[in-house]
């Protein structure tokens, strides 16, 4: 079946660095696109990276873009997200994402906090 699991989160002061892993299994992990998502509490859930299949391609919300950075290793099945310059508005629970024959799968989610 298919799992998702990130890793990566914790604690980091303004401006600082953070580097989240999303380990993917039961599926052919190099023919999906994939999607990083966030939610802070009470907030609506948002998209904030995409990356296709091959890793040719990504995108992001504006808020984050020049500062996240998302990656992936078909080789190893791990999907990443690199976020520097962390800001407090930045804190929130990050998940990754796929969709395989038309279902929405997710991983558990790993919190970041950015706060001095």
């Amino acid at each position: 079946q298919v799992q998702l699991v990130e890793s990566g989160g914790g604690l980091a002061q303004p401006g600082g660095s953070l580097r989240l892993t999303c380990a993917a299994s039961g599926f052919t992990f190099e023919n999906y696109n994939m999607n990083w998502y966030r939610q802070a509490p009470g907030k609506q859930r948002e998209l904030v990276a995409f990356i296709t299949s091959d890793g040719g391609f990504s995108n992001y919300v504006p808020s984050v873009r020049g500062r996240f950075t998302v990656s992936r290793d078909n080789a190893k099945n791990i999907l990443y997200l690199q976020m520097n310059s962390l800001k407090p508005e930045d804190t929130a629970v990050y998940m990754c994402q796929t969709t395989k024959e038309h279902r929405n799968y997710w991983g558990q989610g790993t919190q970041v906090t950015v706060s001095s």
